[in-house]
């Protein structure tokens, strides 16, 4: 047994050895074809195009040194990118698979008109009539407030796609309508658990003559016919 262990050993330092004198100035004596091809899927003809065209003059070098710096900096300032991986195909190709990001809302800012994505990035609206159906955000709030704002809704029993217009306060308070025109005034705490009592109170009570829910006491509901 001890003898084996000492052949094992032998053998680790004999490869240790010859892997080390191999050192960087070697491997970079070697010549290598740099990278021919970019390929970039997941964002739909168009927009891959597009991204695709700002790696045109980046000098990515071959596949075994590739720096993703200047790659990873040209997708990150992309606004309708979520996610990404990037794959190397040899001998000189990659693939950038990419995940679109899920636009949640519309929202005005300086006098134009962006898509609030999933990123947390806001996206100018290209084609309004596609995006109509995204509730409108009203007021001013940075876009982490309304992030953590939905996934409190999402958390909840009430259902996002039932809004139709959100409400933002400068005391970091939120407002929605739903799609009947009722207006839901919420608290600027205890949220879920508002969200809850409001979406219980909306399934028991199928009024239409409801136009506004005040549900900023706890555990309190107020109607306004």
């Amino acid at each position: 047994m001890p003898q084996r262990k000492g052949k094992k050993i032998l053998i680790y330092f004999f490869l240790l050895l010859l892997f080390g004198s191999i050192n960087n100035d070697t491997i970079n004596s070697l010549k290598f074809e740099n990278i021919k091809n970019i390929n970039v899927l997941g964002l739909g003809h168009n927009d891959n195009q597009v991204l695709l065209y700002n790696f045109i003059d980046l000098n990515l070098g071959n596949i075994f040194f590739l720096d993703k710096k200047n790659i990873n900096k040209i997708i990150n300032s992309n606004t309708l990118i979520h996610d990404y991986e990037i794959f190397k195909r040899y001998p000189h190709s990659i693939d950038i698979n990419v995940k679109k990001t899920k636009f949640l809302a519309r929202i005005k800012n300086n006098k134009n008109f962006f898509l609030i994505g999933s990123n947390g990035k806001l996206s100018p609206i290209k084609h309004k009539d596609k995006s109509n159906y995204l509730p409108f955000i009203f007021g001013k709030p940075e876009i982490d407030q309304f992030l953590k704002f939905k996934k409190k809704i999402d958390d909840s029993k009430f259902k996002y796609k039932d809004i139709d217009n959100l409400f933002f306060f400068s005391s970091d308070r939120w407002d929605i309508q739903i799609k009947n025109d009722v207006l839901i005034k919420l608290p600027s705490k205890n949220i879920k658990k508002t969200l809850d009592l409001v979406s219980d109170f909306l399934l028991e009570n199928n009024n239409n003559s409801i136009k506004i829910i005040d549900a900023r006491i706890q555990n309190q509901i107020i109607l306004d016919d």
